[in-house]
């Protein structure tokens, strides 16, 4: 089983950066995942989901990590 995050969750913390207007702390990224809509699917479905969105979303369970090194790429 899979958890997928509605929506993704890069897609939540760029909007909730955007809306700050400054970098997230470790403690806001954490908070949004925390907080944020998600379902635990097969792991086919996430996979099909990933397909359909065009991209892999970060995983919750590195999130700090994984948001980091977007931010850093983007």
């Amino acid at each position: 089983m899979s958890i997928v995050f509605i929506p993704p969750l890069i897609t939540l913390l760029l909007s909730k950066e955007n809306e700050k207007g400054s970098p997230l702390t470790t403690e806001e990224v954490n908070c949004i995942r925390d907080n944020a809509t998600a379902i635990q699917v097969d792991v086919d479905t996430a996979l099909a989901i990933a397909e359909s969105r065009g991209y892999c979303d970060i995983n919750p369970e590195d999130c700090w990590n994984e948001w980091a090194a977007f931010r850093r790429e983007h």
